[in-house]
């Protein structure tokens, strides 16, 4: 019988503590052992705090070489064959695809989670149909395949890069309804609304939109304020680059808050959180926004449109049109403050409801049950 061992790979260590930390306390609640392979960033000498043996590995997370994505598979392969665990977790695109390859050739049942589908299948093309390829040969003899919401579940079925009967749903990544809510008391409103889109600063992420929407709810709301949250210089050929964010800072456009480890003192200060992106698994932004009792306005995609509903938590609004995104952040900047703490509270019933994550931690622990019954046999 192989030890209660789980091997999780994600392609941050950043992502691991600042998104992982309630799976890896619950798995090691039940008595596994956590080994975490992902690479060295600021945040992994914080990973064996959580308890957890970190292993580095290199990982060119933007990158298309194939040979550095052979050289990735080689290392998984090394590391499983010598940890020998009861699962493999994979997190995000490199680690699904050559961890869970790897996993294959070395025997170890695979445990897949689909944040989003990425740049990849946003931008269409060759890049596209090689993704699909490496997807349909990595999740081929995985255990499970979750995704996080059902288009994305649905489109890797009908492309056959999966068999319906391995997958299943999670809501996101789900929300730590403790730490995340509502601060107690009524926040002072201020003259000024605020508009906060929290996000990798990507042009994927509707940033673009963003912007010229500001410029267009400026003309009818000019105290409005408009915050960007979120790294910058991102390994992503979709980034938005540094010169132009503080372009816009010098043009009073907007205001970048930088990046941080805890979202909530901006996300309490914010009247309205704003996410425009092209498509989602299901944003962890909007879900920590919701979970505080916050209104949101975004895009009706994927991923987005689960979180938000219409008209009662917050606005949906054309994908890649700053017009129709700039008119429902006028029509929110123009309710009442009744009305629009009334949203908030239907956002946080909404998180109570259907995104806990108590609900996804439960999901994983049911997968390692079945895998421990299987190799009792």
């Amino acid at each position: 019988m192989l030890e209660k061992k789980v091997f999780i790979s994600v392609n941050t260590s950043w992502n691991v503590v600042n998104f992982r930390k309630g799976l890896i306390e619950a798995l090691q609640g039940q008595g596994y052992d956590v080994v975490i392979a992902a690479p060295r960033d600021a945040y992994s000498s914080l990973i064996s705090d959580m308890g957890c043996r970190y292993i580095q590995v290199e990982m060119d997370n933007s990158g298309t070489s194939p040979f550095r994505d052979m050289m990735l598979l080689w290392r998984y392969w090394r590391m499983l064959r010598r940890e020998n665990p009861l699962a493999f977790v994979s997190f995000t695109i490199k680690p699904n695809v050559f961890g869970s390859i790897a996993a294959n050739f070395a025997g170890v049942p695979a445990i897949n989670n689909i944040s989003g589908l990425g740049t990849a299948f946003a931008r269409g093309g060759l890049l596209q149909e090689i993704a699909k390829t490496l997807y349909r040969v990595a999740l081929a003899r995985s255990k499970t395949v979750f995704f996080q919401n059902d288009d994305d579940r649905m489109l890797f079925v009908n492309e056959r890069l999966v068999r319906k009967n391995q997958t299943a749903l999670l809501p996101g990544s789900g929300v730590d309804l403790a730490r995340f809510s509502p601060p107690p008391g009524q926040r002072p409103r201020s003259g000024a609304i605020v508009f906060l889109l929290v996000a990798r600063l990507l042009w994927d992420k509707g940033v673009g939109e963003f912007i010229e929407a500001a410029r267009l709810v400026r003309s009818k709301v000019p105290a409005a304020r408009f915050q960007l949250l979120g790294f910058l210089d991102v390994e992503n050929r979709t980034a938005v680059g540094r010169a132009r964010v503080e372009q816009w800072v010098e043009e009073g456009l907007i205001e970048h808050l930088g990046a941080t480890d805890d979202v909530r003192p901006f996300l309490t200060a914010a009247d309205c959180i704003v996410l425009p992106s092209y498509r989602e698994g299901t944003p962890r932004a909007l879900l920590e926004a919701a979970a505080m009792g916050k209104p949101l306005i975004a895009t009706d995609v994927p991923g987005c449109k689960e979180v938000v509903d219409h008209a009662v938590n917050g606005f949906l609004c054309k994908v890649r049109d700053a017009g129709d995104l700039a008119n429902r952040m006028i029509e929110f900047a123009m309710m009442d403050d009744a009305a629009k703490d009334r949203m908030g509270m239907e956002s946080r019933k909404k998180v109570e409801r259907q995104f806990s994550e108590r609900i996804v931690i439960e999901k994983y622990l049911r997968q390692m049950e079945e895998l421990v019954a299987l190799t009792a046999k």
